[in-house]
């Protein structure tokens, strides 16, 4: 039970800290589910279309030529359950990146932070366009 309250409070206390450090939202960009009997994309012709989904609270670490974004462990688990993702990394993996801004940032790599086997907080190293 105390573990169970732990990995909760850790939950909690982050969600605090990335709202009061920051406190912004952003927006992970996924591929729109497919369309069935739709001749045309199943031949590749038609355009591909997207999905925008709300990642709130996240703050943000600018490093020289990258930036780190923490994204709220909680806000991540909705995504992955509304949306029927097996894990996070699947949900990372299948984006296309992260909108900041009206600007498209490349996610390199995605880290969870655990307390008592819960994730609490990722980290997105994520790489601005080339200008």
């Amino acid at each position: 039970m105390t573990d169970l309250l732990c990995s909760d409070a850790a939950v909690r206390v982050a969600d605090t800290l990335l709202r009061a450090n920051g406190g912004r939202a952003v927006w992970l960009r996924l591929p729109a589910p497919a369309v069935a009997n739709n001749d045309g994309e199943q031949l590749g012709l038609a355009t591909p279309q997207f999905q925008d989904v709300e990642l709130a609270p996240v703050a943000f670490r600018k490093l020289e030529k990258t930036t780190v974004l923490l994204v709220s462990g909680s806000a991540v688990q909705s995504i992955v359950g509304s949306l029927q993702f097996n894990s996070a990394e699947v949900l990372f993996e299948t984006a296309v990146g992260v909108v900041v801004d009206c600007v498209l940032y490349t996610i390199l790599s995605n880290t969870a932070s655990t307390s008592d086997g819960k994730t609490y907080m990722y980290s997105l190293e994520l790489r601005a366009p080339d200008r």
